[in-house]
């Protein structure tokens, strides 16, 4: 609640009303000045050399300030360990999400100790490839699923969108990359309306976001 932008009275009357908890404006205040170096301690600790997978992903939200209620975006970055853990490697709060602002949360990455990210799976924010790019040249990336899909449907009649998507669904769940080229053969023969079957590059099987 603290980090969503409610001031200490606010929290104060919501544990109230919500949970019958009583907890005071100075007591709250004094949990969150315990917490906030403990916090600022986990965003600058050491991270590993080499992830295979990082996920960084965005979030825009609504929060009270001044009054007023504006948007604000997490940044957030989720990465894969070479023994197959999730880890949260940091997450970052802005006005709003741009791709200067990723660029800068690679540098943080890399002086906090990585050296290389073999896959990264981002949305398609204008810039947000070369941002990755500039600090992490020889990084693979890949479009999240859901986007992937999302752009799709942008030459899909409206009455044809939830079929669709549920086709292009069970080739991106595919468990397996042969499974995965199976089904999209299916999805070429259902919706491909008689087009010319010709040579296309290989179907890359990835991670979803």
């Amino acid at each position: 609640m603290y980090a969503k932008g409610m001031s200490n009275r606010d929290i104060e009357d919501y544990l109230r009303d919500i949970y019958g908890v009583e907890a005071s404006a100075s007591l709250i205040s004094r949990i969150t000045d315990k917490i906030m170096p403990a916090v600022a301690e986990w965003q600058s600790r050491p991270l590993d050399s080499v992830y295979p997978l990082v996920f960084l992903d965005g979030i825009v939200f609504k929060v009270r300030k001044d009054s007023r209620v504006i948007n604000k975006c997490l940044y957030s970055v989720l990465g894969v360990t070479m023994d197959g853990r999730k880890e949260i490697l940091g997450m970052w709060l802005a006005e709003n999400e741009s791709a200067g602002f990723w660029t800068s949360i690679c540098n943080e990455l890399k002086n906090r100790g990585v050296e290389d990210i073999l896959i990264a799976c981002r949305d398609n924010l204008s810039g947000f490839s070369a941002a990755i790019e500039t600090v992490f040249p020889k990084t693979e990336q890949q479009l999240c699923v859901i986007h992937q899909i999302r752009s799709s449907t942008k030459y899909v009649s409206y009455k044809d969108i939830k079929p669709v998507m549920a086709d292009l669904k069970r080739v991106y769940g595919a468990p397996a990359q042969d499974d995965a080229e199976y089904r999209l053969a299916e999805f070429r023969e259902k919706w491909g309306k008689g087009e010319t079957r010709k040579k296309r590059r290989p179907f890359f099987y990835g991670p979803a976001l």
